[in-house]
């Protein structure tokens, strides 16, 4: 594990190795979206076993970018005290964390107040939301930037931007969902143009010394859709106005399971290409001169190392694996090694949606649960 337990900068922060929890929605926030001790002992946890990074699950920077219950706020002070317990539990483990910022757009939460660039229905199912005015798309980043400054305030080691899997700022960026004919929509310059200012009012907030990273799809895998060359263009772009990293994922709920970003393809072999590595390297190959993150399909260490070694990515994101197992990346760092036995049959989603916890139900009924 020579590879994937090496330390690596993001801006001026160390991360003590490579392996790092992507973020991923917990459903353990309370009613006004504060962190709650079952939260905050979840990532406590991850830290001691060894992840370098943790992504917090994304937090809603707008009351109407909420996606659903058990979601974290960020677009309030009085998120910030059960923060610092958070912080401070994953910093005396060794680890970082930072938080991830969103607004779910048209995907948000069914209500006259859910907005998107163009009106869509989420998925293709129930009512359509409504398109953004220019009045409320002005409010946006300053929305994010209010939450940045907020996390850093409260012992956050950086935060990501959350750009990908059908959210507005993803939305934005796909010919899916954007037929605006303003200045946010039409061509892909036009369509960046909201991340762009989001990225800028985030960056004015924290400082340049302070990491900021954008999570980005790869492609969003259905027709009309952003394509993989309009996602290099952006992240290149990011990298020329100092962005810090980026987290490369992709799909967006109407690409269907097969593509999806919860896609249940379940590699059978360390030498199988992961979801996004041809996009990676695509990427890499285009001189990205920042860290670039990989998420989704990597299940053995020998794959974790092959990405590393073969210069596809810098850290190794991780979500359902972590789900199933807290503990793997300890184990992989002992040289146990083994396959994760996580087989992206998405069956975490239930608890998690119901408020029943962050938990595998298939390792819970094996005996082997977290």
């Amino acid at each position: 594990m020579m590879n994937l337990f090496t330390p690596v900068r993001l801006n001026q922060r160390q991360v003590p190795n490579r392996v790092v929890r992507s973020a991923t929605h917990e459903g353990l926030a309370d009613d006004r979206g504060h962190y709650t001790p079952e939260l905050t002992a979840l990532l406590r946890r991850l830290a001691a076993n060894r992840v370098g990074l943790i992504l917090s699950g994304h937090a809603y920077v707008s009351p109407e970018g909420r996606v659903r219950r058990g979601q974290a706020a960020a677009d309030h002070d009085a998120c910030s005290p059960p923060w610092r317990q958070a912080t401070a539990a994953v910093h005396a483990e060794g680890g970082l964390i930072f938080l991830q910022l969103a607004h779910a757009g048209g995907s948000a939460e069914r209500s006259p107040a859910a907005f998107g660039p163009s009106p869509f229905a989420p998925g293709g199912e129930g009512e359509p939301c409504r398109a953004a005015t220019p009045e409320e798309l002005a409010r946006i980043p300053a929305a994010f930037a209010a939450a940045a400054r907020r996390a850093r305030e409260a012992g956050f080691d950086g935060v990501q931007i959350h750009a990908a899997h059908g959210y507005l700022l993803s939305q934005f960026l796909s010919g899916f969902y954007n037929h605006r004919e303003d200045a946010y929509g039409g061509t892909p310059e036009n369509r960046a143009r909201l991340l762009y200012e989001v990225y800028a009012a985030v960056r004015a907030a924290v400082g340049a010394d302070y990491p900021v990273l954008v999570k980005l799809n790869a492609a969003d895998f259905v027709a009309g859709g952003l394509t993989a060359g309009e996602s290099r263009t952006v992240a290149l772009e990011l990298a020329r106005r100092g962005l810090d990293g980026v987290e490369l994922s992709g799909g967006i709920p109407e690409a269907g399971v097969r593509l999806s970003p919860v896609r249940q393809e379940n590699p059978a072999s360390p030498e199988a290409p992961v979801y996004y590595e041809a996009e990676a390297r695509a990427l890499k190959n285009a001189a990205l001169p920042i860290p670039l993150l990989l998420v989704g399909g990597i299940r053995y260490p020998e794959t974790a190392e092959r990405l590393l070694a073969t210069g596809v990515c810098e850290l190794i994101s991780l979500s359902r694996p972590l789900i199933r197992d807290p503990e793997l990346a300890a184990r992989w760092a002992r040289g146990e090694g083994g396959r994760s036995e996580c087989v992206s049959c998405d069956r975490c989603f239930r608890p998690i949606m119901t408020g029943r916890g962050c938990y595998c139900p298939v390792a819970a009924r094996s005996g082997r649960g977290s």
